[in-house]
């Protein structure tokens, strides 16, 4: 396991903290917390998957809130699903951040070439579970939380079928997409299809909040009946946030990995600051990590500080 450092930050309240989920552990896929509704008539197949770590608990109000509710599709095919239970079960509120995963992260693994390696772990298990599931889906929505406070984001491949959809979608207004800058290991909503240059399958991330704040899963329900309606699968619903004028655009281009144990940022950056050229970001093995131009904006630097891991994406304005 990596070593790991903690910046001196005061726990977040828990406004949210898990709930009992053996109700919906039997779907009717055969694997574990996954439900596939089929409405019967031609459409596209959506996916809502919640809880690819394990502490971000709007993905589960979210997939709670449509079983509970009854959500089903008047068109194609409607699947949710729970990623990492294992992880959410091994929640600990002396320690909320420590259940994001237990031995990789979730959202690091998906190519075949790694899932085909025969490596064990509970995440990789899960992975292999989940794989053939995943690749059913025309659409998928993963719901996740940031652990510092916020505004929601979506984060996507900087594809125009991808950005399309968000934007029809609406909120939220910020809209992260990656072009350069390589994350630790490949992201499910660029798996397969989803990442593919060509096609239209569509694969949207959305940042809803801060992990334990209620508002994420309210965000995480809203952002679901929007993507589910713009897909066809359900009727337009009255949306809880307004859609913003404009999109607020940002393109990521560096994802500065954290490599040292003596790894620290120069400030307690929370999200959404934006630097000037120059200005210190942190510092590692000796090295310091400036803002390479002007107008640089920190996007989710982390909180738990853990080598291997990333620290902080960096990107620039784009609208």
């Amino acid at each position: 396991m990596p070593k790991s450092a903690r910046r001196e930050l005061p726990l977040p309240p828990l406004e949210v903290v898990p709930r009992d989920l053996s109700a919906f552990r039997r779907g009717n896929r055969g694997v574990d917390y996954v439900h596939t509704f089929d409405s019967g008539r031609p459409g596209k197949h959506v996916l809502i998957n919640g809880l690819t770590h394990g502490n971000e608990f709007c993905g589960m109000t979210a997939f709670c809130h449509l079983l509970e509710h009854g959500i089903r599709p008047k068109a194609g095919k409607l699947t949710l699903s729970l990623s990492n239970v294992a992880a959410y079960q091994s929640f600990d509120p002396r320690r909320p951040f420590e259940s994001r995963l237990l031995v990789q992260n979730f959202n690091r693994i998906w190519s075949d070439e790694i899932l085909d390696r025969g490596e064990r772990s509970p995440e990789y298990d899960r992975a292999r579970e989940l794989r053939p599931i995943f690749r059913e889906a025309d659409a998928l929505l993963d719901l996740h939380s940031t652990s510092h406070v916020n505004p929601a984001m979506w984060c996507y491949k900087n594809l125009p079928r991808h950005q399309a959809a968000a934007r029809a979608i609406g909120f939220p207004e910020h809209h992260v997409f990656t072009s350069g800058g390589k994350m630790t290991g490949p992201v499910l909503i660029e798996y397969d299809k989803f990442g593919a240059a060509e096609g239209t399958a569509c694969g949207l991330l959305v940042e809803c909040g801060q992990h334990f704040a209620s508002s994420a899963g309210a965000v995480a329900i809203d952002t679901s009946l929007r993507f589910l309606a713009h897909f066809g699968a359900i009727d337009p619903v009255r949306p809880k946030f307004p859609a913003p004028k404009a999109p607020k655009l940002l393109e990521t281009f560096e994802v500065v990995v954290v490599r040292h144990d003596d790894f620290v940022f120069a400030e307690n950056w929370t999200g959404f600051e934006e630097l000037e050229k120059g200005r210190l970001i942190c510092t590692q093995g000796g090295v310091e990590v400036r803002a390479p131009e002007e107008s640089t904006v920190l996007v989710m630097p982390t909180r738990r500080i853990v080598v291997g891991r990333e620290g902080v994406t960096l990107a620039r304005k784009r609208g």
